[in-house]
């Protein structure tokens, strides 16, 4: 029997409306297992909410892989298809690196936090 993923605590653990912002705060690694949930979060808080800037807090945020940022790369193309935009604020060293490496801090939005997010 394959091993099943372990559970895990909520990676979307909050979502709140300012304006037309929609502030979602991201909590835990996020990779192949946990990304499902985080597409989900999100792309329910766009249609409920059709914000003009997504903000996703992710200082608690220590790790994200590939199928992470392809759900980020989703969420940006649907704002950006709305005339939104999509901020990272908050970023821990190893989710700034895998982004600058990846040359994507040059498409995403990132601020140092939220305030500043709601400004750019």
């Amino acid at each position: 029997m394959p091993d099943q993923p372990a559970k895990h605590d909520p990676i979307v653990t909050g979502i709140r409306v300012e304006g037309d912002c929609v502030l979602t705060s991201v909590s835990g690694e996020i990779d192949l297992h946990s990304s499902p949930e985080l597409r989900d979060a999100l792309l329910a808080a766009l249609e409920k909410n059709r914000p003009k800037r997504l903000i996703l807090n992710l200082a608690k945020v220590p790790y994200m892989d590939s199928s992470a940022v392809a759900v980020l790369v989703e969420a940006l193309q649907k704002l950006r298809k709305a005339g939104g935009k999509l901020c990272l604020t908050n970023l821990q060293p190893r989710v700034k690196g895998l982004l600058e490496i990846a040359r994507l801090d040059t498409i995403f939005v990132i601020a140092a936090n939220e305030e500043e997010a709601k400004t750019k």
